[in-house]
């Protein structure tokens, strides 16, 4: 009886040594498989995801992993039986547990096709990722990227229809010209500045027109040419002549007195509370910092012009008398000193108090609302960069979104900002650039620089 329950006794703990090895092998077993057989497997990204590729391409790639760390990385350009490695990273062991590998790697990789002798056509992008845990026969996990794409190495073809000879400080222009297909981008460079180009209109879809403006104190032009990239990245460019005309420009002094500014810093007080000093060095402060806000502000408005031509016609001017001029060279005197320099960018026309602002062409109201300087302004997009402004006005009848009819009472006038009596402030802009309004207030302006060509480019 004793040796039999000494021999059940060793059997269960021989069972329970049993039991207790092979919790530890499972556990063992897991502890391995956790630290040594993640599976989870490297992500990639790309940045643009093309569908096209050109010569000089630059394909930005992104290659993660959150666990045991990337191993390699590599990426393929294929067409046909023909491969060529465009990237070829590896990533030594810095360790045997945890992240053992780099957990990203950012790459811009330039593609070049016709230097890696392939034609134009289809092909395929693969970017392969491994990764250092020990799955897939100890090589790791696997993520493969396959994109397919077309090889285009022909840049656009620009045909340049019309352009300006000459032009002014201050003044705007067109200029007109054919593309090919599948160009992504386009428009005119002048002076380093870029103006897009949008559809001409009329029969011919290729046809593509550029408004673009000269500021008012331009001294040269130091460049002018029309651009086109295509989706492949391929870039194409026009250069054509321009010349500059001279301008004299006018000066006058605005008097500045206590009256003036007892009644006007209290107004701007109320919308920029960081105004500190006395009465002068808060007018300054405005016609100098709060300036530079607001015009930053037009410029930003005018970023994004609708692509259709909404208007037809001259611009229309309201009645009355002019008060100043555009590009007027302002020197404002407080007590006898200068005390500040501007340049008035529209030109001031007074009529009756409070007198009817109509829209000078049809459009759509992309802004209304109070502006510092200018006080109350309305800003009408009407469209391929052109645009209209109406300051100083004491009453809206219009709402940011409306669109508007030619001549349509959108405004009353009024004293709002820096102005010193009830008056319209009137401006024409250019891609965020003020221009002369007296250019699109003429009829015959209109015709000769803007209507005969477009005609005459659909007609080529």
């Amino acid at each position: 009886m004793e040796k039999r329950s000494s021999r059940n006794l060793k059997k269960k703990v021989s069972t329970m040594i049993a039991i207790v090895f092979l919790v530890l092998v499972v556990a063992a077993a897991g502890v391995v498989a956790f630290l040594f057989f993640e599976g989870e497997a490297p992500q990639i990204s790309l940045k643009d995801s093309p569908d096209f590729i050109g010569n000089g391409y630059e394909l930005g790639l992104k290659v993660t992993d959150a666990k045991s760390g990337l191993r390699s990385v590599r990426a393929l350009l294929v067409q046909g039986k023909k491969e060529k490695e465009l990237l070829a990273d590896a990533f030594p062991r810095s360790g045997y547990t945890g992240k053992i590998g780099p957990a990203e790697d950012s790459k811009t990789v330039l593609i070049e096709p016709k230097k890696l002798g392939f034609a134009d056509g289809p092909a395929e992008l693969v970017i392969e990722a491994h990764d250092y845990s020990l799955r897939g026969l100890l090589s790791g996990n696997a993520t493969v990227l396959r994109k397919s794409i077309t090889i285009s190495t022909v840049p656009p073809k620009i045909d340049l229809l019309y352009n300006e000879r000459t032009i002014k400080p201050g003044s705007s222009g067109i200029v007109i010209y054919r593309l090919s297909n599948n160009v992504a981008v386009n428009g005119i460079i002048v002076n380093s500045r870029f103006f897009p180009g949008f559809p001409a209109g009329g029969d011919k879809k290729n046809v593509y027109v550029a408004y673009f403006a000269l500021p008012y104190d331009a001294t040269a032009i130091t460049g002018a040419q029309v651009v086109a990239k295509d989706k492949a990245g391929n870039n194409a460019i026009n250069p054509f002549n321009l010349a500059l005309l001279k301008v004299v420009q006018k000066s006058d002094q605005i008097n500045v007195d206590d009256a003036f500014l007892n009644a006007k810093i209290p107004e701007f007080q109320q919308h920029y509370l960081e105004m500190t000093g006395d009465l002068k060095e808060k007018y300054v402060y405005v016609n100098n910092k709060i300036r530079e806000q607001n015009d930053k502000k037009i410029l930003e408005l005018c970023q994004n012009p609708t692509p259709e031509r909404l208007w037809q016609g001259r611009f229309l001017r309201m009645p009355g008398s002019p008060r100043a001029g555009y590009a007027d060279h302002r020197t404002y005197m407080y007590k006898g000193e200068a005390i500040d320099r501007q340049t008035h960018l529209g030109v001031d026309i007074a009529q009756t108090e409070r007198a009817e602002v109509k829209a000078a062409n049809a459009g759509k109201v992309i802004f209304a609302e109070y502006l510092g300087i200018y006080g109350n302004v309305i800003i009408i997009d009407h469209g391929q960069g052109v645009f209209s402004l109406y300051a100083h006005l004491s009453e809206f009848n219009c709402t940011v979104g409306q669109n508007v009819a030619a001549n349509e009472v959108i405004a009353r006038t009024g004293h709002t900002g820096m102005a010193g009596g009830d008056h319209l402030h009137f401006g024409m802009i250019i891609h965020g650039i003020f221009v002369t309004p007296i250019e699109w207030w003429d009829p015959h302006w209109i015709t000769v620089t803007i209507e005969d060509p477009l005609r005459d480019a659909q007609a080529k």
